[in-house]
């Protein structure tokens, strides 16, 4: 199974914002798996909300960060955030506690996936996008059969199908950050 999530490094006087999780009692950064609909950057945003009580404009995207095997293969992407927003007030079913952390200062009870990027979102690795695709219902078609039928109920020819829904809405995009 593959999923998708995001974290966001919130960063302030040199300092970023960990969250300590109520299930493990570990330190990691805010975040979790996108719902269903949403994209990464929405699910970074809506996770920090969530578990810290800030609202925040993400600014870059740091990477993507995989973590494979074991059956469950979590793609998840990390961008930094600043506050614009909201006061500090955690989440209590997820969180119990919250802290500023430098980078040689780090909590020893850590997620240990989390460390290379808190190390780049310090570092200021990254740069770059993220951008969000809007289809059309025919190009949110799981298979080719489904497409065809809809392409000959749609009364036009191919290619005026083509250029209707994919040429011109597949150009559609939301920058994120």
């Amino acid at each position: 199974m593959t999923m998708f999530g995001a974290n966001i490094a919130i960063i302030k006087d040199g300092k970023i914002l960990l969250t300590k999780r109520e299930d493990f009692e570990v330190w990691c950064l805010p975040g979790g798996m996108s719902e269903p609909g949403e994209s990464q950057a929405q699910t970074a945003i809506r996770e920090a909300k969530e578990e810290t009580g800030y609202d925040v404009r993400l600014t870059h995207l740091v990477g993507i960060y995989a973590r494979l095997g074991g059956g469950q293969d979590i793609h998840g992407a990390l961008f930094v955030g600043e506050i614009i927003g909201g006061t500090l007030c955690p989440q209590v079913e997820e969180v119990i506690d919250t802290g500023w952390f430098t980078l040689d200062n780090l909590p020893h009870d850590l997620f240990w996936w989390h460390v290379p990027q808190i190390e780049d979102a310090l570092n200021g690795i990254g740069g770059g996008t993220a951008t969000r695709m809007l289809l059309t219902p025919a190009q949110q078609t799981n298979n080719r059969h489904e497409l065809y039928r809809l392409r000959d109920e749609s009364g036009l020819t191919r290619s005026e199908f083509y250029h209707q829904h994919f040429e011109t809405h597949g150009k559609i995009i939301k920058r994120e950050v």
